[in-house]
């Protein structure tokens, strides 16, 4: 049986030119990079240019990079280094959204714990915020906003723009979280008004375990980790050599084909949902229509549950989720389409399939059938 993999966004397979560019740092040039010998300095030297190359895909200097060990990471680092910079002005509000990612959300939470206040803004029925709400919600003691740039489990883009000129209309520190968005929307610092951007290796055919920060020059920030001088003592720690190198090479050649990407993904997404509209079985998208991130498809399939489908899915051969890869193990219902207010049989009937390097349209069309043949007989409560 062929497998089909569409969960390209848990995480991306590692792209060959990726693959060939770490090789070496698992081998001779294993120097530490804050040795000051040969060894040391050819690792540093390498290291360096990495951080030139992803900063410039963000329009950003490379001082302002911070690497990590991924989003979750960055994410934290971000809500919890502003924090703690801005307590002791007396700025202890933070807003977010019901849909982040549980790094954002799971940060916020632990911030209430220790005196902060936070605003969760509800979205509406795509998955969308009200940018007009947003506006009534800051206060003059608010210290950060954290709203992510596209959803990982239905792909709606956030209007990041509008919002980051209302969070600077009132001096306002402005985080997205663009690890799903980044490789496949355009990100410009110079453009956009982001003070704080987190971005992931993995998601992009890239190595795992590596992901940056983009710090802008005006974010006050405290680290959280302490030890050594690496990261300019932002996050210090001996760097992940191989995979600060692998993420690089990964943004390089995503940055190069990004538009090409996105037309072929959304010729991908639109194949599977014309493959399931010629089958005879009940299905609804979830995410926004227009505003969406074209690899990421959200689909429910009433009468049926995820978990069963999940299974089913995975005996016929087609790796997919029921949401995000941190938590899509628990089998929870997905706190995103609950926040959305669906119906109780859309959110637990919901899967998430992703396109990415190495789907074709043929496959595709190949495994909306088997999903197709194997919905229709749940729906009709038939054995399979």
């Amino acid at each position: 049986m062929m497998a089909i993999y569409l969960d390209h966004a848990a995480t991306t397979p590692i792209h060959p030119l990726v693959k060939e560019a770490m090789l070496p740092y698992l081998e001779e040039a294993f120097g530490n990079p804050s040795s000051m010998h040969q060894y040391g300095r050819d690792v540093r030297v390498a290291i360096d240019q990495a951080r030139d190359q992803v900063a410039r895909a963000l329009g950003a200097d490379a001082g302002q990079l911070v690497f990590t060990s991924g989003g979750t990471e960055a994410d934290n680092m971000a809500l919890l280094g502003v924090a703690a910079a801005y307590a002791e002005t007396g700025k202890k509000h933070l807003i977010t959204t019901q849909i982040e990612h549980h790094a954002v959300l799971d940060a916020c939470r632990y911030l209430e714990r220790i005196g902060f206040e936070v605003t969760y803004l509800p979205v509406d029925h795509t998955g969308m915020i009200d940018p007009e709400q947003l506006r009534r919600v800051i206060r003059d003691d608010t210290a950060l906003i954290s709203i992510m740039m596209a959803n990982n489990e239905i792909g709606t883009v956030q209007p990041i723009e509008q919002i980051g000129e209302l969070a600077r209309e009132r001096s306002v520190l402005f985080h997205t979280d663009a690890v799903q968005a980044f490789g496949s929307l355009e990100i410009d610092v110079k453009h956009l008004p982001v003070d704080l951007i987190s971005v992931s290796g993995h998601k992009i055919n890239g190595p795992k375990g590596i992901g940056a920060l983009y710090l802008g020059k005006n974010v006050k920030f405290i680290p959280r980790t302490f030890g050594g001088s690496q990261e300019r003592r932002r996050r210090p720690g001996t760097e992940n050599v191989m995979g600060i190198i692998g993420f690089a090479k990964a943004v390089e050649l995503s940055q190069a084909s990004r538009e090409q990407h996105m037309a072929d993904m959304r010729v991908l997404r639109q194949a599977f949902v014309d493959e399931l509209n010629r089958q005879p079985i009940e299905f609804v998208v979830n995410g926004h229509p227009a505003k969406s991130l074209p690899h990421i498809l959200n689909v429910s399939f009433p009468g049926t549950d995820s978990e069963t489908l999940l299974m089913n899915f995975d005996l016929a051969g087609i790796a997919c989720a029921s949401g995000s890869a941190c938590t899509s193990g628990t089998l929870e219902v997905s706190h995103v389409l609950q926040s959305m207010h669906l119906s109780e049989e859309r959110t637990r009937s919901a899967i998430r399939f992703s396109f990415g390097r190495g789907n074709t349209v043929d496959e595709v069309k190949r495994a909306a059938e088997m999903v197709a043949s194997i919905v229709h007989r749940l729906q009709r409560h038939e054995e399979i």
